[in-house]
Parts: C-alpha cells; sequence; structure tokens
C-alpha cells in the first residue's frame, strides 16, 4: 500500500497487513514490524509455535530480499540514462536481459540466433557489467539452450562457439578474480567452469539419430532444387558440410556461382579488390575468398525477428508484446536493433 507525504519524493511509511487491517509500521525497521506481527497475530490465536515459524519466514523473506525472483508483467523497458525528477538513476544491460524474457525468445527460431548472438557479445566484453541477478538469469538461459539444442540436434556448431568463447572469457576473469572483476563467490565461477565443459563435452559427442519421417529427402530431390536451397545457405561452412552427404551434393557445393554469391552477400567490392585469389586456371577462386574475407571482415547478419528501439518514447520491446507509445505514427518511431546495437545502447 503507497503513502505519499509532504514530500513527494520520500519513500513513504511502511505498511503491514495483518487480521483487522493494515497497520502502519516503522520506517525502515525490519526487527519492529516482526515483533509488531508476532504480538498482533498472539492476540488472535495463541498458537505460540505457529507465530514462531511465521516470523522466521517473513524474517528470511524480508532480510534475503535479493534471493528473491521477480517476474515483470510488462515485457519492455524504460531506457533512461540520466536521472530526473521522476526517475532516479539509469538503465542498465542486465535489467533489459531480464525485462525483455530472452528465456522465451529462445523457443522461437525467428530469435534463437538473435539471443545466441547477444550471448557471444555479452561473454566478450560486456560480462563483468551484469548485476548478479542478471549473471544468474544468463546462465539459466545458457542452460536452457543447451538443453533445447541436445533434444532437438540442431544449431550444434553455433553453441558450441558460443561455450568455447565464453569459457576463455571466464577463464581470463578469473585470473583478475584479485580486482573484484566477478559478482559472486570464486567457487560458484568455477562451478559455473565446469558446467560449460561438461555442457560442450555433451555437443561434442552428440549422437545426431535419424529421424523416420516418410517423404523426400534432399538427397531425392532434383539437382536444380538442390542447388536452390544451397544458395539459401549464408554460411560457407554449412554448404562444406552438405557436400559431405553425397556425390552430387559434393559437386553442386563447389559451384563457383554459388560462392560468388555467398561473397557479394556478405562483403563489399571494395573488399573484394584487396583479397583477390585466382586458381590454376587463372580464375576467380570465389570459395578460398570468401573463407579468407571471413577472418579479415564481419560477416553480414540477418535476423528474422529482433528487439524494436521506440525512439519516441525511448522504450526497448519485442514486436509481438508492443509497449504504450503516445506518438500518433508509432512505426515511425520503431527502430530494429542489432545484437551489437543492443550493448550500445547502454554505454554510457
Amino acid at each position: 500500500m503507497p503513502f505519499l507525504g509532504q514530500d513527494w519524493r520520500s519513500p513513504g511509511g511502511s505498511w503491514v497487513k495483518t487480521g483487522s487491517g493494515w497497520k502502519r509500521g516503522s520506517h525502515d525497521k525490519v526487527n519492529d514490524i516482526i515483533k509488531f506481527m508476532s504480538q498482533e497475530n498472539k492476540e488472535n490465536s495463541g498458537q505460540e509455535q505457529d507465530f514462531e515459524v511465521v516470523v522466521k519466514k517473513r524474517r528470511k523473506d524480508m532480510l534475503n530480499t535479493a534471493k528473491t525472483q521477480y517476474f515483470h508483467k510488462d515485457k519492455w523497458i524504460y531506457v533512461h540514462k540520466g536521472s530526473t525528477k521522476e526517475r532516479h538513476g539509469y538503465c542498465t544491460l542486465g535489467e533489459a536481459f531480464n525485462r525483455l524474457d530472452f528465456s522465451a525468445a529462445i523457443h522461437d527460431r525467428r530469435r534463437f540466433t538473435y539471443v545466441v548472438r547477444l550471448l557471444q557479445l555479452i561473454a566478450q566484453s560486456q560480462l563483468t557489467s551484469l548485476s548478479g541477478a542478471a549473471q544468474k538469469n544468463y546462465f539459466n538461459i545458457l542452460e536452457k539452450i543447451v538443453n533445447k539444442v541436445l533434444k532437438d540436434q540442431e544449431n550444434i556448431r553455433l553453441i558450441k562457439e558460443l561455450l568455447q568463447g565464453l569459457h576463455t572469457s571466464l577463464c581470463q576473469l578469473v585470473e583478475g578474480v584479485g580486482k573484484s572483476v566477478l559478482v559472486g563467490n570464486i567457487n560458484l565461477w568455477y562451478l559455473r567452469m565446469e558446467s560449460i565443459l561438461q555442457w560442450h563435452y555433451q555437443l561434442k559427442h552428440i549422437q545426431i539419430t535419424a529421424r523416420e519421417d516418410e517423404g523426400l529427402t534432399l538427397v531425392d530431390l532434383p539437382a536444380d532444387m538442390q542447388l536452390n536451397i544451397l544458395r539459401r545457405l549464408a554460411d560457407g561452412r554449412d554448404i562444406l558440410s552438405v557436400g559431405r552427404v553425397s556425390a552430387r551434393l559434393s559437386g553442386l557445393s563447389e559451384d563457383r556461382l554459388l560462392w560468388k554469391r555467398l561473397c557479394q552477400y556478405h562483403f563489399t567490392e571494395r573488399q573484394f579488390r584487396r583479397r583477390l585469389m585466382l586458381n590454376d586456371k587463372g580464375q576467380i577462386d570465389w570459395q578460398r575468398m570468401y573463407f579468407k574475407m571471413q577472418r579479415c571482415y564481419p560477416r553480414k547478419e540477418e535476423y528474422g525477428d529482433t528487439p524494436q528501439f521506440c525512439r519516441h518514447c525511448h522504450v526497448l520491446f519485442w514486436k509481438d508484446t508492443g509497449h504504450p507509445c503516445t506518438a500518433n505514427n508509432p512505426e515511425c518511431a520503431y527502430i530494429p536493433l542489432s545484437p551489437q546495437a543492443f550493448i550500445n545502447l547502454f554505454k554510457f
């Protein structure tokens, strides 16, 4: 129950719910509140043993608020970078990471790769900026992702790269534990590192089971349809993996036009000129160029669904959840955020 004093910025008084209604207690003395509740309850019933249980439970709930998990009804967050009379402090990356419900987003195929990429970027440079609750949420989401991949047997290489990069970052941070760069007990981080190694071992030794589905498979399709499917792949390593399935797919995976389009999709002509590579026939070797430029330049990233930022309201949200926008034409104020832009939004 809120209480507003003469000064509207004051936190107000403390109120306790009893059998006869709400009673006003001390301002910030938890023990007085508990004692007041205990006496009130004893007057109504007389079972001292039950009161002790209630008092201990209430003391634990009030003093260990850091262990309580809060669930937000609104799936959007106001991004403010300064203090005002209405809002104090500023919004952090950890708060946004908790509020936007990335735990449910991993079950959406359009958002899965986005969440994984965001976890990679956080592991590289932003892990120490997260609060203890956000770090706990980070590893909970990571565990759900690993369990999902083990069950669906999809995106195995993507998650293995995430775990490998995270383990490398944690090894570097643990060495600097004397500088207090990690939140929590160091033994907890050692346990998390052991979990990461265990997950990586499970993904490395996963056994892909064949699905007994009736109908055509990739091998049964005509060559032109197989080539059209290969052109939809955005990663050259996936093309090479498909080429190992059969002899015909191996020949299609070596198609020069296929690799040329892949290079043109990810890189610019100016980058081509700096990394030209010719084969024995004097022609451009697009396949070798792709893997060489991949090591020198970042690849193009596209996602099925991304978080939106409203420039009018300064609110971060998923597009399907929306937010109470006050603009006349809200769609014009929405900006899709890439994973790196998401992190840059909280750099002050």
